[in-house]
């Protein structure tokens, strides 16, 4: 992965605002990559972007950075259903 790619995951990561989350997939369609490899560049990406936002297409959250990830959505207003981001509702209220 060149370092362009992991730039362009930052970047379409530091654009999730608050309460809004994107999938792996999504990310990955935004910089011409899949999401194995965008899970990878999220993986790696430091505390002060908000990887959390970013969660597996049936709402997962991310298990890496030490599995805050679910804490983390939750203090952003994220719905959880059944242990997982309640994708439903966030594409109904289009929280994205």
């Amino acid at each position: 992965m060149s370092m362009d790619v992991g730039e362009e995951v930052r970047a379409a990561v530091v654009a999730i605002p608050a309460g809004c989350v994107a999938t792996y997939g999504e990310i990955g369609r935004a910089v011409g990559i899949g999401p194995r490899q965008a899970g990878r560049a999220v993986s790696a990406l430091d505390d002060d972007v908000p990887w959390w936002r970013i969660v597996y297409a049936d709402g997962t959250p991310a298990t890496c950075h030490g599995g805050e990830a679910r804490a983390l959505l939750e203090a952003e207003g994220v719905p959880f259903l059944n242990g997982h981001v309640d994708m439903a509702r966030i594409r109904r209220t289009g929280n994205r």
